[in-house]
């Protein structure tokens, strides 16, 4: 379609070639602050002066072999940009606008492509027609509530990201849209939150968990939350001490506190930390950080495991096997090493080879070095981009399969 979810197929065709013409194919965007990102893949057309992405295969350019959505996980920034930036939209309400550009003959990546023979132009919509987003400000918490259209009532998710901060949307329009009531859930470094994450309190989180459960539009009697990096990590606690939690999607999470103590009542749970002594850079200045956090194993920081076999509800990990941001295949063997030493078998493992760190919903552009909002250098995330491409879309399927399940 011209116009459809952001997490959906593009079908491209391109038709009227000469037989066996090669061509360049090419992505162009823009994000909402204008930085250009482009992709580029080298075709032939068959017999017919035909290509289908579906099932002709790529022989150069940014991938190879048959993706059908190549063109847009492979979208990087473009040579005049400043590199390791993501392309993710700040804002859910505008579609974002992908040109799709038919060019003769092969050029490599980053060459000037040939003439244009072809174009057009492919909306990618973050929220559906009928999705209302609601701006909360509910005693502490803050956020978006996306419902999805109709009277509901619709399963809960809340939805966290990591360590970057501020409010990130677009996961949550997107659950919206396939029917979840998506709360997107800040916790440093948005309106009156503290802007740095030094200690948290679970208390905000249960507050949350509360709002979401008590709301009209929503299913109950429990309600899922889904997190990424230190946003996942804090779904496993939530789901180990907030009776409100019945399911946890865990996404490269750590299986003990990190970086940030973490209070409930009387009850902390300290951060391990980051020793920034076993940081490597590269000739390139890429910030290598997979050695950094203290070591979850050592007897001298099990105060900081988070004590998952408490949690009646279900666990789905998420974990990319090249994850380099930090162990996340070792701490979820870890997770389920501790539920198994506790008679318990409430969880899923989804582990993807080649997979990086930040496993988002399908064909969000790879990006396996990216700026750190925190540190202001380029981090290596890992990953390979085919691998991680479907990881993302295979996890997203999963992921609703295993929301639907536990919330109804």
């Amino acid at each position: 379609p011209a116009a459809g979810p952001a997490d959906e197929r593009v079908e491209t065709r391109v038709a009227g070639l000469s037989p066996g013409q090669p061509v360049t194919l090419r992505a162009v965007a823009a994000d909402d602050r204008g930085c250009l990102f482009q992709s580029c893949a080298h075709y032939r057309a068959d017999s017919r002066g035909e290509l289908h992405l579906g099932t002709d295969a790529s022989d150069g350019g940014d991938y190879t072999g048959v993706e059908p959505m190549g063109l847009f996980w492979s979208l990087a920034p473009a040579g005049m940009e400043k590199p390791y930036q993501r392309l993710v939209p700040r804002s859910t309400d505008a579609p974002m606008k992908v040109e799709v550009l038919v060019h003769q003959g092969h050029s490599p990546p980053g060459a000037m492509p040939g003439p244009v023979v072809a174009k057009a132009e492919v909306q990618r919509l973050f929220t559906a027609p009928g999705v209302r987003r609601i701006r909360l400000k509910e005693g502490v918490v803050r956020g978006s509530l996306f419902l999805p259209p109709g009277d509901g009532p619709f399963p809960g998710v809340i939805d966290m990201y990591g360590d970057e901060g501020g409010l990130i949307e677009f996961r949550s329009s997107l659950l919206a849209t396939h029917g979840f009531a998506a709360l997107s859930l800040p916790y440093f470094d948005f309106e009156d939150l503290p802007r740095v994450m030094k200690e948290l309190k679970l208390e905000y989180f249960e507050e949350a968990a509360r709002f979401l459960q008590r709301h009209p539009k929503v299913k109950g009697p429990g309600v899922g939350v889904i997190g990424t990096g230190k946003g996942a990590e804090l779904a496993l606690s939530m789901i180990t001490f907030l009776p409100e939690v019945v399911a946890a999607v865990s996404i490269s999470g750590c299986s003990s506190n990190t970086v940030a103590d973490l209070h409930y009542g009387e009850m902390t749970l300290p951060g391990l930390r980051f020793d920034m002594k076993k940081v490597t850079v590269s000739n390139s200045g890429v910030f290598d950080i997979f050695e950094a956090l203290d070591d979850p194993t050592n007897p001298a920081n099990s105060p900081s495991v988070i004590p998952i076999e408490k949690a009646e509800g279900h666990f789905l990990l998420v974990v990319g096997e090249d994850d380099r941001m930090w162990k996340s295949s070792l701490y979820a063997e870890l997770a389920i090493r501790r539920l198994r030493q506790h008679g318990k078998e409430n969880f899923e493992l989804l582990s993807y080879p080649g997979a990086g760190h930040r496993i988002d919903p399908p064909s969000t552009p790879f990006c396996q070095v990216a700026m750190d909002r925190v540190l202001g250098v380029p981090v290596l995330g890992g990953g390979e981009s085919k691998a991680h491409a479907h990881a993302q879309e295979h996890s997203w399927g999963k992921i609703q399969e295993f929301l639907h399940l536990h919330l109804g």
